[in-house]
């Protein structure tokens, strides 16, 4: 049995209901213009640097939650002590929310730790949290009453979850850093190429555009940036099995990656922004490595043993610290009880040296 098969044959095991949504509904994804989903949704209007020029960032990755299933509750205990601990100025989830029918008070659920901390908080769409019940934009829509929810999208771009969040710096003046989040989409729609789906062509000319017209905006130079999105591009791949690369972290399956390359990892090192990618999806990864100046990560898995998980330590998440005019960060994993490990530099701890 395959990954696919297997998740599919674990999600046969849930009690399902549609909820009121037919399966036609479900399928039917219209997009609302919100290009830049900034956070004006916040008491100050905006996320910036604080005066110490620090901005942390928890990423919890594939919490699948199943709604009625006590094992979720294990990621319910996880975020609201990584979150209580980490105190993050911004949360970002990566997809797989949620892995079970009904749909709404998977949400409710499974989102609860942020919204009831008022944590600004925004997410991208997994392969799995459009297949509960509900499209990808009645999710989007749902979610968008949470105050602190500052997630986007996108008119005319594949998929629901393309948006953009900026920092600014800690005088508020100008956008410090951008984060990219891409909708990954699901499934190949090509029979017989490969399992999963890839980011595509109309994504990666408006992220293209996007970058230079912040470079334009500051003096010609890339303003630094991250990418959030769930299924990893076919590079990570190619990067954790070169010799050359070296890979911080755990390493369980090879990346589950399209069969299909679209270009995107080549735009990003074109467009000269992009310090680092993370994403979730392969639940027994959370490495980092590098591949031409780029950092690629996986999150921590932060679900319960709703589907598989067999990572030493258990479940946990990524928190990522940027510092305001410097083109590096911090990060580590979080795991239970406070537990911190594969905490590095980036990029001073994958730099050579020069003898």
């Amino acid at each position: 049995m395959n990954r696919k098969e297997f998740l599919q044959a674990s999600a046969a095991l849930i009690p399902m209901s549609m909820f009121g949504f037919t399966k036609a509904e479900a399928r039917t994804q219209n997009t609302t213009a919100v290009p830049f989903a900034k956070s004006e949704q916040l008491p100050d209007g905006t996320l910036k640097f604080h005066s110490n020029g620090k901005f942390k960032i928890v990423q919890f990755t594939d919490v699948h939650w199943v709604p009625g299933n006590k094992e979720s509750l294990a990621a319910k205990e996880r975020m609201e002590e990584v979150l209580d601990a980490e105190k993050p100025d911004l949360v970002i989830f990566t997809g797989d929310v949620i892995y079970g029918k009904p749909a709404l008070p998977a949400l409710e659920e499974a989102f609860a730790p942020v919204v009831a901390r008022k944590i600004p908080f925004s997410y991208t769409f997994g392969s799995h949290d459009d297949e509960q019940g509900m499209s990808r934009q009645q999710i989007y829509e749902y979610t968008k009453k949470w105050e602190n929810n500052l997630s986007g999208t996108t008119e005319g771009l594949s998929g629901v979850s393309n948006f953009i969040l900026t920092v600014r710096s800690s005088d508020g003046q100008r956008d410090a850093f951008v984060l990219y989040h891409f909708d990954s989409l699901s499934y190949s729609p090509i029979k017989g190429v490969g399992t999963y789906d890839w980011i595509k062509d109309n994504q990666i000319t408006w992220y293209r555009q996007n970058a230079a017209a912040f470079k334009a905006k500051n003096n010609n130079e890339p303003v630094p940036a991250l990418a959030f999105f769930h299924i990893p591009f076919p590079e990570y791949n190619q990067a954790a099995q070169s010799e050359r690369a070296l890979l911080v972290g755990i390493r369980k399956e090879p990346a589950c990656a399209p069969a299909v390359n679209s270009g995107l990892y080549t735009a990003m090192l074109e467009s000269g922004d992009i310090m680092g990618t993370f994403v979730g999806h392969d639940h027994v990864n959370d490495y980092l490595t590098t591949w031409n100046g780029i950092l690629l990560g996986y999150g921590r898995y932060t679900g319960g043993k709703t589907v598989y998980c067999d990572i030493p330590g258990g479940n946990g998440a990524r928190v990522i610290e940027l510092t305001e005019g410097k083109r590096e960060l911090e990060t580590w994993i979080h795991l239970k009880g406070g537990r911190i490990t594969e905490r590095i530099s980036y990029p001073k701890d994958f730099s050579k040296d020069p003898w």
